[in-house]
C-alpha cells in the first residue's frame, strides 16, 4: 500500500512538470517560430531594412533634386509606416503570449478558490 502511495505522488509530480515543460518551454519554441515567420511576411512587403539602407538614394536613379527629395520622403514615410505596423504587431504578440503564460495559474487558482 505504501508502494503505490509513493509511485502516484511520483507520477503527480512528474505529470505535473511535464505538463508546465509542455505549456512554457515548448510553446514558446513553437509560438516564436510562428511570431518571426509572421514577421519575415511583414517584412516581405515593408523591407525595411532595404529601404533604410536606400534611404539616401534617388527615387527610381532620378539622379535629379526632385528624385532625391522624393525618394527621402516616400522611404521615410514608408519606414515610419513600416515601424509603426512592426510595433503594434509585436505589441499584440506579447500581450496574446503573456495571457496563454497565465493561463494555468489562473486556472489553478481559480480551482484552489473553489
Amino acid at each position: 500500500m505504501n508502494f503505490s502511495a509513493a509511485y502516484l505522488a511520483e507520477r503527480l509530480i512528474y505529470r505535473a512538470v511535464e505538463f508546465l515543460r509542455h505549456w512554457y518551454v515548448r510553446s514558446a519554441r513553437v509560438y516564436s517560430n510562428f511570431i518571426l515567420t509572421r514577421f519575415e511576411r511583414l517584412d516581405r512587403k515593408f523591407a525595411w531594412t532595404v529601404t533604410f539602407k536606400n534611404l539616401f538614394q534617388p527615387l527610381y536613379k532620378d539622379y535629379t533634386v526632385i528624385g532625391y527629395v522624393l525618394g527621402f520622403i516616400f522611404r521615410l514615410i514608408r519606414l515610419i509606416i513600416a515601424s509603426v505596423i512592426y510595433s503594434i504587431f509585436f505589441c499584440i504578440a506579447i500581450f496574446v503570449y503573456l495571457i496563454w503564460l497565465a493561463i494555468p495559474p489562473i486556472l489553478f487558482l481559480s480551482a484552489i478558490h473553489w
